[in-house]
């Protein structure tokens, strides 16, 4: 049986450590699905098909792996749909650990045919966020080391764009 993996999340934007995760997570699992969704409780910078289109791009070249749109719902009902085997999660400290874990218990609830797989992030990325990425971005800092190039692109466009909004 393939072993798929689905990895949830706002991807807003997908930074290095996401796609360090992706890529370890293909040496595990025979497919790795990017499910890209909207986090209601935060301000997004890109919407939601710039999102899909920026994950495709950086993910065209990694094989095993497929971006797919999280329209809503409980992500562990997607999970089935998709017949995956493992709901796939990095983490950077404990804050994440106890955050996950909490998610991870509650879709064992509501499926326990679906695990849960913690992949901890490589050193270089533990400090990452992409609201930390975001904000240094907005204040014009050097985020090129821990973007992929085409988001990093899209960041910079997107807040010249806000930029030149505001000046009109």
């Amino acid at each position: 049986m393939k072993k798929i993996a689905l990895f949830p999340g706002s991807f807003d934007p997908l930074t290095n450590g996401h796609l360090d995760t992706i890529e370890r997570a293909t040496n595990i699992f025979d497919e790795v699905i990017v499910a890209v969704s909207t986090n209601t409780t935060k301000k997004s910078l890109f919407n939601g098909e710039e999102r899909i289109a920026l994950a495709k791009e950086v993910l065209k070249d990694v094989p095993g792996t497929k971006v797919v749109r999280h329209t809503g719902g409980l992500t562990v009902d997607m999970a089935e749909e998709l017949h995956v085997s493992a709901m796939l999660r990095g983490i950077r400290n404990m804050k994440d650990y106890e955050y996950e874990e909490s998610i991870a218990m509650m879709n064992r609830s509501q499926n326990p045919k679906i695990e849960t797989v913690i992949l901890m992030a490589s050193e270089k990325y533990r400090f990452l966020s992409s609201s930390l990425i975001k904000e240094v971005a907005m204040f014009g800092g050097d985020i090129s080391e821990f973007v992929p190039s085409v988001v990093n692109q899209a960041i910079i466009k997107k807040y010249q764009d806000m930029s030149d909004d505001e000046h009109m």
